[in-house]
């Protein structure tokens, strides 16, 4: 993404490839923007839980569901869009990834990662799909100027 560019977006497959080209885009766009690199990892591996959902739990691998991936600066933050075609989730199901008995479970922990990652998460299900918005704050003059942080 040039910083002459405001928004771009993907439409990707709902196969596990999706989940690792998703990451490499996070890290690429991040990195770009001038985010210092603990946070070019927290966004990276946001994006990577968001797409491993879409892919996993959303899609379902269904070969004729797509995951569209958009990514917009605006001039305090850049916003991530993950969307799914599945049947939307029970928010109130998600299970405490900290509770006692989830705690030595191997699933389960990636909303509470982008929730420790990112700046905001919001999940917009729907029978048609689910929403994922990921929100980082820039910090300092821009993001693209990288002696600010210096």
């Amino acid at each position: 993404m040039a910083m002459t560019e405001q928004r771009v977006s993907y439409t990707l497959d709902s196969t596990l490839d999706t989940v690792d080209s998703a990451e490499e885009k996070a890290t690429r766009i991040a990195t770009d923007l001038g985010f210092g690199d603990d946070e070019v990892m927290q966004i990276s591996m946001a994006v990577r839980e968001g797409a491993v959902n879409a892919v996993l739990h959303g899609n379902e691998y269904a070969s004729d569901k797509k995951v569209t991936l958009a990514f917009e600066r605006t001039d305090k933050e850049l916003v991530i869009t993950i969307r799914d075609q599945g049947k939307g989730m029970d928010l109130s199901k998600i299970p405490n990834p900290l509770a006692p008995e989830n705690l030595l479970k191997t699933s389960g922990r990636g909303i509470f990662l982008m929730r420790s990652f990112m700046d905001v998460v919001e999940i917009r299900p729907s029978k048609t799909g689910t929403e994922l918005k990921l929100i980082k704050h820039v910090h300092g003059p821009t993001a693209g100027d990288k002696e600010a942080s210096q």
